[in-house]
This record gives structure tokens, C-alpha cells and sequence, in this order.
């Protein structure tokens, strides 16, 4: 799929798309990102392409102009302005742009864009509740979102579990030394009964959203496994009969 991002501030960019999941992805031919400069569309002799609002206030907006010249310029494609008024970008937004030919990214900046950009665009989004300079940093996560739920931009196995995907946080992970501080590693993950890691994590993974996102949990319809997992407290059966094979592995730390 292709990427194009409108943006003031194409430097901005170089670091996040020459490094890591992205670059290899683009090395790979899986993504394309293009960066295009609104700058360089502007009809005004000064180069400008902000004005104070009309009407009096504060800072400064970006012109319809040279976004729209801008957008006419390039091929056609699915075209998102970032803006605070835009629905909250989340995996599920994620996976819905991953799986089209071409998204184009605005990247808004100063005290916003003319009004009339949004009519030349096909969807609004926002990535949080908080005000940044500008929509770059905003377009470099979503770009990050997307490119990873590309084919073979990275191990399909580590997209099967990840946070958001099933509507709930991942599990706790944990590496060597079994101990450190004190703290342990739970002594389940040593038992070697995939079965019973696996329900352990899905009843961690309930528990931690639970705990953490209540908004998220809330949304999340249970099943009976997930919520015979919640009812049966700490410590069940099931879980002692794979920790005690754990045990037996971690004796000698």
C-alpha cells in the first residue's frame, strides 16, 4: 500500500521512516511514503501559506489553497485531515486503513486549517485529547499503525496477541533472570502445559483490562470461558496442578 502525507515540516520524517518495522517494510516493497510539502503549492509571492483568521484571533491558520492544490497533485486515495473534532484513532482504525490502496495523511499545524479543507477530504481524525504543534507526529503514529499490520512487516504470531486486537490489553511478558529484586517470574510460564499458559494469560489479559481500562473491559462481550475465569478467583485447581511443574524447574534458582 502507499502512504502520503501533506505536511510544512517534511524533515520531520526522516527519522521515523529510516529506522525500525517502517524502513524495513519499505525496504521490502510491502509500504510506499511519499512526503509532499504544502509549502510548495502556495500562490503567494512571500511564500505564505498562513493568515491571521478572519475575524480576529489569536495565532495563525493554514490556507485552503495550497492543501487543496496539494491534494489535486498526487493520485487518488483515501484522504484523512488530522483534527481534533475527528473520530479517536484506534487499532480498529488502524486495520481499516492498513487494508486500502493508498491513504493520504494532512497534517494541520499553527492554530489549525480553513474550514473549507474539510471539504476535500474524506474522513477526520484525531489521535487523542490533547493539543501538539502540529498533525506530523499525529501522521507518524498513524503511519506506524498501519505499516505493521501490513503482510510480513512483521511475525504474523505477534499481531495474533497484541494489545487492541481483541478488544483487550496483552498479557504480562516476562524474560530471565527468574529472579530479579525479589520479584519473581510466575512460576506457571515454566510448567511447559501450553493449555494452561494460554488460560492464564487470557484470565491476566481480562484482569489487567479490567483493572486498567474499565472503558475498554466494559465494551468487551465475555464469553463463558472469560467469565468462568473471572468468577473463580486466584489460585484454582488447574493453575496449582501447572505451577507446581514449574516449581520443580526453578528449584536450583
Amino acid at each position: 500500500m502507499k502512504i502520503t502525507i501533506l505536511t510544512l515540516f517534511p524533515e520531520m520524517f526522516s527519522g521515523v521512516l529510516e529506522n525500525s518495522i517502517i524502513k524495513r517494510a519499505i525496504t521490502k516493497g510491502n509500504a510506499k511514503v511519499g512526503l509532499i510539502n504544502i509549502r510548495d503549492f502556495t500562490k503567494n509571492k512571500y511564500g505564505r501559506v498562513d493568515t491571521p483568521p478572519i475575524g480576529g484571533g489569536a495565532g495563525l491558520v493554514m490556507q485552503v489553497q495550497p492543501i487543496v492544490d496539494a491534494l489535486r497533485s498526487i493520485e487518488s486515495g483515501y484522504k484523512v485531515l488530522l483534527s481534533p473534532r475527528g473520530t479517536s484513532f484506534n487499532h480498529a482504525k488502524a486495520r481499516s486503513f492498513s487494508q486500502k490502496e493508498h491513504v493520504i495523511l494532512i497534517c494541520g499545524h499553527y492554530e489549525g486549517v480553513d474550514e473549507r479543507v474539510n471539504d476535500y477530504v474524506d474522513e477526520l481524525v484525531s489521535i487523542g485529547d490533547y493539543v501538539l504543534t502540529g498533525g506530523e507526529i499525529g501522521a507518524m503514529a498513524i503511519t506506524d499503525a498501519i505499516i505493521r499490520l501490513l503482510p510480513d512487516s512483521i511475525a504474523n504470531d505477534s499481531l495474533l496477541e497484541e494489545s487492541f486486537t481483541n478488544g483487550l490489553l496483552e498479557y504480562p511478558q516476562y524474560t530471565e533472570p527468574f529472579v530479579f529484586e525479589n520479584k519473581k517470574v510466575p512460576l506457571i510460564l515454566y510448567s511447559g502445559n501450553h493449555q494452561a499458559i494460554k488460560k492464564w494469560r487470557l484470565k491476566q489479559s481480562l484482569k489487567i483490562t479490567q483493572n486498567y481500562r474499565p472503558d475498554l473491559f466494559n465494551k468487551h462481550h465475555l464469553t463463558k470461558k472469560e467469565k468462568s475465569l473471572l468468577e473463580e478467583g486466584d489460585n484454582p485447581k488447574w493453575e496449582d496442578d501447572a505451577i507446581k511443574k514449574g516449581r520443580k524447574f526453578t528449584e536450583k534458582d
